[in-house]
């Protein structure tokens, strides 16, 4: 199992659009083969950022071929919508966890 995590920080007069944009979003991830489930979190600030609101999703694949394909095949346009609709009002950071069998 691998953990793809997406963490955006999101302009907050736009997050009612953004959340209602992600809900579709995450739908389209979990179409694609390999992926198995997905979870969004608030990241909670210390302190908060007045300005942004931060979400934290969480995406778990089959494996890392799973992980592959979709940087391969589907990243570039399933990114790309999201900086067509929100240009520079939102920021993501990525990075992929696999389990330290402890």
């Amino acid at each position: 199992m691998v953990l793809y995590e997406v963490t955006v920080q999101v302009d907050r007069d736009i997050a009612a659009d953004y959340r209602a944009w992600l809900e579709a979003h995450v739908g389209a991830m979990l179409a694609l083969p390999g992926f198995t489930a997905a979870e969004v979190f608030e990241v909670v600030e210390t302190p908060p950022d007045a300005g942004r609101l931060s979400l934290c999703v969480h995406y778990r694949l089959r494996d890392q071929a799973a992980l592959d394909d979709y940087l391969r095949e589907h990243a570039t346009r399933l990114r790309a919508d999201g900086v067509a609709r929100f240009g520079d009002r939102f920021r993501a950071s990525r990075r992929v966890l696999r389990s330290a069998g402890v």
